[in-house]
Order: C-alpha cells, then sequence, then structure tokens
C-alpha cells in the first residue's frame, strides 16, 4: 500500500486510462449491441442470420484472440489506428489504446446483442402487432415502442455485461495500454517486497469502480421499474 501512496500519481492517472476505456467502449458496445439486437428480431433473413452468426463467433472466441487481432493481425490487413494520438493532460490515446477499445467494443457487443434481446422478447408480442397495425414500420416500432420497454427489462444483464467489461480492460495491459493493470504489473516488478499489499490495492479500487456501476444500475432499475 505505501507503494501505491507514494506514487498516487501514476495510480490515479492508470485507473484514469481504465474508466476512459470502459467509457468509450461501454457507450459504443451499446449501440452496436442495440443495433445487432435489432437485426436479430428484424424481418430481413439474411440480416437475422448474419447478427446471429457474429454473435455466436463473438461470443465463443476468447477476449485475448480478438485482441491479438486488432494490434498484431490487424495491421497486416489494413486495420490501422497509426492516426490516433490524441493527448488529453496526462491522458494519451494512442493506436494501442484505440485497438484496445475496438477490440473491446467487438467483444463486448454480442454480449450487449443478447441481453437487449432478452429485454426484447419480454415485451407483451401484441404491442408490436398493435404498432404494426396502426401503420408504423419495423424502425419505429423498434424505436418507439418496443426498445424503451426492453432497456428497462435489460438493465440487470445489461448491468452485469458492463461489469464484466470494466474487468476486461485489465487484459488491455499486456499490449502496452497503461491502464491500472499495466501499472500494477510495473509496480510489483520494481518492488517485489510490496506485492501483497500492491494487489490487495488495486483490487480494492476495482471493487469500488464495480461497486459505482452496480449503484448506478440499481438507481436506473428501481427509477424504471413497471408495477
Amino acid at each position: 500500500m505505501r507503494v501505491m501512496i507514494d506514487n498516487w500519481d501514476l495510480v490515479v492517472l492508470a485507473f484514469a486510462h481504465t474508466v476512459l476505456l470502459f467509457i468509450i467502449s461501454g457507450v459504443l458496445s451499446l449501440v452496436f449491441g442495440t443495433f445487432l439486437a435489432a437485426l436479430r428480431v428484424g424481418p430481413v433473413g439474411v440480416l437475422r442470420k448474419a447478427a446471429g452468426v457474429y454473435v455466436a463467433v463473438v461470443r465463443n472466441t476468447p477476449l485475448l484472440i480478438v485482441l491479438i487481432f486488432f494490434r498484431i493481425a490487424g495491421p497486416k490487413i489494413g486495420i490501422q489506428f497509426n492516426w490516433v494520438d490524441i493527448v488529453w493532460g496526462e491522458i494519451r490515446m494512442t493506436a494501442f489504446f484505440s485497438a484496445a477499445a475496438v477490440a473491446l467494443t467487438v467483444y463486448t457487443s454480442a454480449f450487449v446483442c443478447e441481453a437487449i434481446r432478452s429485454g426484447i422478447n419480454a415485451v407483451p408480442l401484441g404491442q408490436a402487432e398493435a404498432a404494426r397495425a396502426i401503420g408504423l414500420p419495423f424502425s419505429q416500432v423498434m424505436r418507439n415502442v418496443v426498445l424503451p420497454q426492453a432497456v428497462r427489462a435489460s438493465v440487470p444483464p445489461l448491468a452485469s455485461v458492463q461489469i464484466a467489461l470494466l474487468k476486461n480492460t485489465t487484459v488491455t495491459g499486456v499490449f502496452g495500454v497503461t491502464e491500472a493493470f499495466y501499472r500494477m504489473r510495473l509496480f510489483t516488478n520494481d518492488f517485489a517486497s510490496e506485492r501483497i499489499g500492491i494487489f490487495l490495492g488495486f483490487a480494492l479500487i476495482f471493487v469500488l469502480l464495480v461497486e459505482l456501476v452496480s449503484l448506478g444500475a440499481n438507481r436506473l432499475e428501481r427509477r424504471w421499474r413497471i408495477a
């Protein structure tokens, strides 16, 4: 713990990268995952099957392989992020950071899709049929009738997905993203005698972050609860 207190600025910077990576990947995965869920329940058979294949493949692929693809294999086939180099104070979004954010988004979107789809299935079928009966196209049925109710029903599983995403950010440290796990590994290498305290300190901060996400999800669930 003493090491973390003496180097508190490096700890804060590391967790700032972690939280930023979580926020960017979380927002993008929610958007893309919702789009995939709409395709999976849509009327176009080809798109429905394509979304199903995407979800099946990504969900059954380890996150590490997805990260390796965007970090190592991707640049060889033209998927590059060298143009990204955004500096905000001490926080720096490099090509490594961007590749990690895209990989986490691609991976997490499959789980978001299934969480949203479970919420869609919880919406009574009669409401969608009534919306179609008054002439609303599929896009408006989803946007105005189904998705608002589906999102309310999907808050608990979506919270679990986002918590998993927060913890999955630690994998990106292996590829040079200076997030919390990367900083913890440097501390344990430089201060071997303090490893237990360092592990406990970083674990405690992650617990606090997870509890904040859980608290936000619980508040949304109570606020959107339908009697």
